[in-house]
């Protein structure tokens, strides 16, 4: 019996994999390596000591993917595949339709037919939209703002959907708020095509001299110090909540909703002074406007997925910022490796 994990060389689905074989399970990785690097994975392996079975495969492609249920006893399936990136999605949005719709529709089928009904998938805080009550419960009103969040939000819905035809279906809607950190080792991390979506690669590229100066999207907002205000969570807490997660799917019938953030929202520029005050390093920023669809503060309410799944984020910011800043000196071309490094020269 093993957990098939789709976007598995990705930054959560590698440290995913980490949690889940350090915790005695059997994985399948399927990664089409779109945003990703089948280094992550020669990591995982040498971070764990474990082997296990890597498929370079897009999910869109039925005849391949059903060759890996043909091949595995497959017993859950942890769903992180797909394309990310807000800004991408709203330029580019049937390709984000086609791929990360129509990708999951190939899965769920390939699972039904196989017999396999138990679903952990990775959803987003993107489903609240604009939502301007904090702190976010899973009960609040949803509604994206942008092609990525609806892909997420029609996902769930079509997970509800399964468990009305079938209600031996169980799956978790796992809906992260902003993940950061990396590995403790320095061996994984998240490694973003060109510049940085995201608030702390950006800011760790700007600290190791990759980058000219953080961009600070507004700081205007009723916030402490004029700058947005959002939940971030180390993303080995973000992993061990997929466990957890898993662990409920296996042991129940149903679908559920969870928040996955640590309750505590910091704006901005709290993180640029905290990456400061933990590393020493000096980030230069500009502040400049608001991007379209931004709101002033969000952050989660995780109390169900504590009472229900017995999961608490660990890390505080201090160490969520080490970690980026140890994962960025170690790994300054990301997963580039030495021989990539120097044919680009």
């Amino acid at each position: 019996m093993a957990i098939l994990v789709t976007g598995g060389a990705g930054y959560i689905g590698s440290h995913t994999c980490v949690e889940l074989l350090n915790a005695g399970y059997d994985i399948v990785v399927v990664d089409n390596l779109i945003n990703s690097s089948s280094e992550s994975l020669r990591r995982v392996k040498e971070l764990t000591g474990k082997d296990f079975e890597f498929y370079p495969i897009n999910l869109l492609h039925r005849q391949d993917l059903e060759s890996v249920f043909r091949r595995h006893h497959i017993e859950a399936v942890i769903h992180l595949a797909g394309l990310k990136a807000v800004g991408e999605s709203v330029s580019l949005p049937l390709r984000y339709y086609q791929n990360n719709i129509s990708g999951s529709i190939v899965l769920c089928e390939l699972m039904q037919e196989y017999g396999v009904r138990n679903m952990v998938f990775s959803s987003s805080a993107t489903v609240y939209g604009t939502s301007e009550s904090v702190p976010i419960g899973e009960h609040e009103p949803l509604g994206a703002t942008n092609a990525y969040g609806r892909t997420k939000l029609m996902i769930e819905e079509i997970m509800r959907d399964l468990h009305v035809s079938d209600n031996r279906w169980s799956i978790a809607l796992l809906r992260y708020f902003n993940p950061i950190g990396a590995h403790s080792s320095g061996r994984l991390g998240e490694d973003p095509n060109g510049i940085p979506n995201n608030l702390m690669p950006y800011i760790t590229q700007v600290a190791v001299g990759k980058l000219k100066e953080l961009q600070v999207y507004g700081n205007d907002y009723d916030t402490l110090d004029g700058s947005g205000v959002r939940d971030y969570i180390h993303v080995v807490d973000l992993a061990q909540g997929h466990l957890k997660a898993l662990e409920k799917v296996l042991a129940s019938s149903g679908v559920e909703a969870y928040n996955l953030g640590t309750g505590q929202g910091y704006s901005v520029l709290e993180m640029v002074a905290a990456f400061e005050r933990v590393t020493g390093r000096h980030v230069p920023y500009r502040i400049t406007s608001r991007r379209p669809g931004d709101i002033g503060v969000c952050y989660a309410d995780p109390t169900k997925a504590r009472r229900e799944l017995g999961w608490v984020a660990q890390k505080g910011i201090d160490e969520m910022c080490l970690d980026s800043w140890r994962w960025q000196v170690v790994n300054p071309q990301g997963y580039l490796e030495e021989n990539e490094i120097a044919a680009n020269l």
